[in-house]
C-alpha cells in the first residue's frame, strides 16, 4: 500500500516509539495489519501518534512464557514498527485502523513513562534492509512455498483467490503469508526475526510441512 511518508532509511525514524504488545500478532516491512483499539490506553496511544504527527506503533510481541508479573509481560527483543494509514471511528468508542509496516526494530530499553501505554527506545539500524522493497525475493523458493500452501489449504479444506497469490511479488507473498499463518508466538518471532526473506519463507515452509505432518499422523482436526 503507498503510504504518505517516505522512509528511506533508519535515521528518518524516532529513536522513542509507542508499543502494542499483542500476542501472536506479526507485522512485516510493507505488510498490512488491521487492529481494532478498545482499550483506553491504547486509544490514548493512537491519539498521541496522530497528534505528534509521526503516526507510527511499534507492534511486539509479549514473552509470556518468561513474564513473572502478567499485568506488564517481558517483551521480545524484536517488533515492527507500522505506520497508521488507514483509521476510522466505530461510534462506540473504538477505532478500526490498519497499519502499514516500516521496519523491524531492536528493543534497546523500555523507558519509564507517564503515559498509561508503554514506550521504547529502540535502533532501526539493525534492519536497515528492511527499507528496501523486494529484497532478496529473487532466493526465495517459490515453488516449495506454493506447493506446501496448496497442501495447507487442502487439509483445512480452504479456499483462496489462487490466481492473485501466483501473480503476487515474492515479497509480499512471503510476508501475507507468514503474517496470515496459524502458528503461534515462538513461530511468529522465528520468522519476523529471520535475516532475509528466503530464510523466513524456509521457516514457514517447514513449519508448515511439520503441522501437516502431525495432522496427517494423529488425525487432528485442521487448525482453524
Amino acid at each position: 500500500m503507498p503510504i504518505n511518508a517516505e522512509y528511506r532509511g533508519p535515521a528518518e525514524l524516532p529513536e522513542v516509539i509507542p508499543v502494542f504488545p499483542l500476542p501472536g500478532a506479526l507485522l512485516l516491512p510493507r505488510g498490512q495489519m488491521p487492529l481494532n483499539i478498545f482499550e483506553p490506553r491504547y486509544l490514548a496511544m493512537v491519539d498521541d501518534s496522530l497528534r505528534d504527527g509521526h503516526r507510527l506503533i511499534g507492534m511486539i510481541q509479549p514473552d509470556v512464557t518468561h513474564s513473572p508479573k502478567a499485568a506488564t509481560p517481558v517483551l521480545f527483543r524484536i517488533g515492527c514498527v507500522g505506520r497508521i494509514t488507514q483509521l476510522a471511528e466505530s461510534g462506540d468508542g473504538r477505532y478500526i485502523l490498519e497499519l502499514t509496516g516500516i521496519s523491524r526494530f531492536k528493543v534497546i530499553e523500555e523507558l519509564t513513562v507517564s503515559t498509561p501505554y508503554r514506550q521504547c527506545k529502540v535502533d532501526f539500524f539493525s534492519f536497515s534492509g528492511d527499507f528496501t522493497a523486494r529484497k532478496g525475493e529473487e532466493a526465495v523458493d517459490r515453488k516449495s512455498l506454493l506447493e506446501v500452501l496448496a497442501d495447507f489449504l487442502k487439509v483445512n479444506n480452504l479456499k483462496v483467490d489462487w490466481d492473485g497469490i501466483e501473480a503476487a511479488p515474492n515479497e509480499a507473498l512471503v510476508n501475507a503469508l507468514a503474517m496470515m499463518s496459524p502458528y503461534g508466538a515462538a513461530e511468529k518471532q522465528a520468522m519476523l526475526e529471520a535475516p532475509d526473506l528466503k530464510t523466513r519463507a524456509e521457516i514457514l515452509i517447514a513449519i508448515t510441512e511439520m503441522d501437516l505432518a502431525k495432522k496427517r499422523t494423529s488425525g487432528d482436526p485442521p487448525v482453524q
